[in-house]
């Protein structure tokens, strides 16, 4: 299994999305986010894995022949345009997505069978549900082909990182090196969380009356320039 379908970070957990989008911010790299309007299904702990992407062209075959070749630990990410009037999954792909050992899918449109999606328990974001399926075959794309998700371009060049905040997209590329700066966020955050969490106030902890003071005498002072001064984290 290679670096782009391992866990990322220590204690078996997946990195959150916040803390990925801060470590692109920190590295002056894009944030490349899937529309606020792809919400996962059910609430659950984050999941990233190497891209799938998929055209729908009203039929499920390009689903079933995607993951023929899809390799475990990757994510499902599905172009329907966000059409309104069709779901493009529903359970039995959902099931099948998660037998192939996949860790989700990534819908650019809508789904259905929402219940029998939140028993089988596989991570799903979408635009929303609705009864309808597909009601007519249109011309499909070349497998691997990339796909959108609002305006952003997924090609199998990229990594999926997702859950209750929403989906964004990282070059593998730059992935070892985001996810690095990202698991450091994550330690450093559950450091200070802990800190509040035993009565240290985070204005303590930042020395915040020190950067008041700074900021005072050099109006051009940001907060983010204090913070990386101390080695600390939080959202600015």
């Amino acid at each position: 299994m290679t670096v782009l379908n391992t866990l990322v970070h220590s204690g078996n957990a997946f990195l959150p999305a916040a803390a990925v989008a801060d470590a692109l911010v920190r590295l002056g790299q894009p944030v490349r986010l899937a529309p606020a309007e792809v919400r996962r299904v059910a609430p659950g702990a984050p999941i990233s894995g190497p891209a799938v992407p998929v055209h729908h062209a009203g039929s499920v075959d390009v689903f079933l022949e995607a993951l023929e070749t899809a390799a475990a630990g990757s994510v499902l990410v599905i172009d329907n345009e966000a059409r309104p009037d069709e779901a493009c999954i529903g359970d039995l792909i959902v099931a099948e997505t998660r037998l192939a050992g996949l860790l989700g899918i990534v819908v650019w449109g809508l789904h259905r069978d929402t219940a029998q999606v939140r028993e089988i328990g596989l991570p799903v974001w979408s635009l929303g549900t609705v009864p309808a399926g597909p009601r007519g075959v249109r011309p499909p794309a070349p497998a691997g082909t990339p796909v959108r998700v609002g305006e952003t371009v997924v090609t199998t060049a990229d990594i999926v990182v997702a859950d209750d905040d929403g989906v964004l997209f990282v070059a593998a590329a730059d992935w070892p090196e985001v996810a690095r700066i990202a698991t450091k966020i994550v330690e450093v955050e559950g450091a200070q969380a802990q800190g509040i969490a035993a009565g240290l106030a985070l204005r303590d902890q930042l020395r915040f009356r020190d950067y008041l003071l700074r900021r005072a005498n050099d109006p051009a002072y940001t907060l983010r320039e204090h913070l990386r001064a101390l080695g600390a984290a939080i959202e600015t």
